[in-house]
């Protein structure tokens, strides 16, 4: 009679990216603290009413390095231990799509707070490319309006202000609540209801292990909290499970 392996849950934040080129918010250098004003391009209640930061929004986007990011140590790792057979749930709060990109079947990964590789339109609700906006964008549209109806577009992501799709969010909770092992990793555990699934996976008994530079809330739940850089304390961990 053979034991199920143990499945393996990972939530990712911002901090799995960095070495991938694309900042992170909350850390030293995050980009909330370089420029508080920039968190208004990505809250909803500004961004549908006022015009001015739909278009430093969409600059933004249009610059983002998010588009010339490839996947880090950090990213193939995660991949790599799907490939052993190993199960593996990824939950993250990135919107980037480098944990596919590094070869993670989709099905393995629960965006939490959407993608910004598809566009929405907050009035009809129609979704497409991001990059077909973007090239709009690039144009000389500065704000580009629905094709379909005209009402205003939005990356595919939960924006602050906004509230995580409830079915995804139902089945990070189950993803959590399943866990043997759960690792929170760079993330600042501060986002809820995100960060909670750290603590909903230790209630139902998990090993929970932390990876990430700064403390966190949870730092005092976990059985291990690691703040060496991810790129290469990830790695070494999963090599370890």
């Amino acid at each position: 009679m053979s034991l199920a392996m143990p499945l393996v849950a990972i939530l990712s934040g911002a901090g799995i990216s960095t070495d991938s080129g694309i900042p992170d918010y909350r850390g030293p250098q995050g980009l909330w603290r370089r420029d508080p004003e920039a968190e208004k391009l990505v809250t909803y209640g500004p961004y549908m009413a006022d015009p001015e930061i739909r278009r430093r929004s969409w600059r933004m986007r249009l610059e983002s390095p998010a588009w010339r990011a490839r996947p880090n140590a950090a990213h193939r790792a995660v991949a790599e231990l799907e490939r052993t057979g190993t199960p593996v749930r990824v939950l993250t709060q990135n919107t980037d799509g480098l944990h596919q990109a590094a070869g993670l079947p989709g099905r393995k990964v629960l965006e939490l707070h959407g993608s910004s590789r598809t566009v929405l339109c907050t009035a009809c609700g129609v979704r497409g490319p991001m990059a077909d906006a973007l090239a709009r964008v690039a144009a000389g549209e500065p704000d580009p309006a629905c094709e379909l109806c005209g009402g205003i577009l939005k990356s595919a992501t939960v924006m602050f202000g906004q509230a995580l799709d409830t079915e995804v969010l139902a089945e990070a909770v189950a993803v959590a609540r399943a866990a043997d092992v759960f690792l929170a990793v760079g993330t600042s555990l501060q986002v809820q209801p995100a960060a909670s699934l750290a603590g909903t996976a230790a209630e139902e008994g998990a090993r929970l292990i932390i990876v990430n530079g700064e403390p966190t809330p949870y730092d005092a739940l976990a059985d291990e909290v690691i703040r060496d850089p991810i790129g290469t304390a990830l790695p070494d961990l999963l090599r370890r499970l």
